[in-house]
């Protein structure tokens, strides 16, 4: 045994990692159990490992706090038993600021306090493609305003999307079958270095653990419960030691029809012991939450479940959302900028953009997603590629506005007839989408100075009006859909 396979300095919220050698024999995914102890001065952290195939064996921990720390392994194979070591956690380097955390009932902060507006895409099988495509979704990401990809661990068989992935996260094969005992480790590998390249662009991986476009072709979404629980376990041991990981438990859960609403009470469970650093999660819904045809949706009240991810087209009902679940709301899915047939993949680049703005305005955020035609059906929601829509460099402008904000902007309802963020006497943002005024009255305190700024969402134009404003302000209004007005107290 050669416990020499580590790093003896990681940086705070980095990548420490443990490699042993052992057993290969018989199945060691289901035999061999791998557990290790972290200690920092009087925490202690179990942490799980796994089997990475060819008498492999690796234990991935996430420091969080700078000094000192040691470990010491359990196995029930005498060959892991007792490795022991040492390393020192220094400073995080420059943009590594930890895992996003829910800060309060709207807003997400980074672990070292730095706020964090989620500005998420939808990829979903992105990693599933050929090497070429992957690099190009990567290139892609690299110039884009997205803080947030949304992706499948299972590969996804729906429409434009219907290649066999060269991995699987089981060993075999569609023509060979699948043995749901045994994990491929070339998939995680290829998986895990997607999830680090996302990191160092800045942009965190919400990994979808279970999905309902499979319909059997494979057969993972209708696997028994023993391996689902199998599958989870060992996703989290893999996986959890990276800071940019989010925990999607299922896109559209209520479509999957093999399983019922006390399975994703185990599944939240299961990650919820399992993940030392208990990263966000969520549950995203298929039908409208609104939908009269009596089905039952999944309670996001519930204390395992972190924040909501929403799908439904109409964000206006965003404040309803927050009163009913007080904990931040992201509408993952709120129909995609593109042009194909079906419903949902063909509103507009401004009706996209319009949507973030709303979002955020009303307490929440958006989520985008591209469904634009393409000869060979490389469309950026399924498969990767390219961008084409005209969304993205206006959220772009979006970011900017909002990264010049003060933190954690809160809902004043004073504005009442226009979604308004702010922080009350100094700071007010307000979004009034396909409204078309040509004259606005402000109700600002009496007692404030402020300066008044028009903003053109879509034209991507800050217009700033002559003198100092307070109490009831007349102003005029370019009489355009897309407008916001920011006020700032000077």
């Amino acid at each position: 045994m050669n416990t020499n396979l580590y790093s003896t300095t990681v940086e705070r919220w980095g990548l420490f990692e443990l490699l042993l050698t052992g057993p290969s024999e018989g199945n060691p995914y289901q035999d061999v159990t791998l557990t290790a102890q972290f200690r920092h001065q009087q925490r202690v952290i179990r942490v799980d490992g796994f089997y990475d195939g060819n008498g492999t064996y690796k234990i991935r921990f996430m420091p969080d706090t700078e000094g000192r720390w040691t470990f010491e392994v359990s196995s029930s194979t005498p060959e892991l038993q007792g490795a022991v070591g040492e390393f020192e956690c220094t400073p995080a380097m420059a943009g590594n600021h930890g895992p996003v955390r829910v800060h309060d009932e709207l807003h997400f902060t980074y672990e070292d306090g730095t706020v964090y507006h989620p500005f998420g895409t939808t990829c979903y099988a992105w990693t599933h493609q050929d090497q070429a495509l992957q690099e190009e979704t990567l290139a892609t990401l690299q110039t884009s305003p997205f803080n947030k990809i949304r992706m499948c661990l299972f590969p996804k068989r729906y429409s434009f999307n219907s290649n066999e992935p060269d991995y699987f996260p089981f060993a075999g094969s569609k023509a060979d079958g699948f043995d749901l005992t045994r994990f491929n480790p070339e998939y995680f590998a290829n998986l895990e270095k997607r999830i680090v390249q996302l990191q160092e662009l800045g942009i965190e991986a919400d990994l979808i653990l279970f999905h309902p476009y499979d319909t059997g072709h494979w057969g993972f979404d209708r696997m028994p419960a023993e391996t689902d629980d199998f599958y989870l376990r060992y996703v989290i041991a893999r996986l959890s030691a990276y800071r940019n990981v989010w925990w999607a438990l299922a896109n559209e859960f209520d479509f999957m029809k093999e399983k019922v609403l006390s399975d994703w009470d185990r599944f939240f469970r299961i990650v919820v012991e399992r993940d030392p650093y208990q990263h966000l999660r969520s549950l995203h819904n298929g039908s409208s939450m609104y939908n009269p045809g009596g089905i039952t949706y999944y309670d996001h009240t519930k204390p395992w479940v972190t924040h909501v991810s929403m799908q439904h087209w109409d964000v206006t009902l965003m404040k309803s959302w927050r009163t009913m679940y007080k904990k931040p709301i992201v509408v993952d899915e709120c129909c995609y900028e593109g042009n194909l047939p079906q419903r949902w993949g063909n509103i507009s680049g401004e009706e996209m953009t319009a949507k973030f703005w709303d979002c955020f305005a009303r307490g929440g955020y958006g989520g985008h997603g591209e469904t634009y035609m393409h000869p060979e059906n490389i469309i950026w929601w399924a498969r990767g590629g390219r961008l084409y829509g005209n969304c993205p460099e206006r959220l772009a402008f979006m970011r900017k506005v909002l990264d010049d904000a003060p933190a954690h902007l809160q809902p004043q309802d004073s504005f009442r007839d226009v979604p308004t963020l702010g922080v009350e006497g100094k700071y007010y943002l307000q979004y009034y989408n396909n409204h078309r005024p040509a004259y606005r009255e402000l109700p600002l305190p009496e007692e404030g100075c402020y300066r008044i700024e028009i903003i053109d969402t879509w034209n991507m134009t800050i217009t700033a009006l002559d003198g100092e404003f307070s109490g009831v302000t007349g102003i005029p209004m370019p009489g355009k859909p897309y407008m916001a007005v920011r006020v700032r107290a000077i």
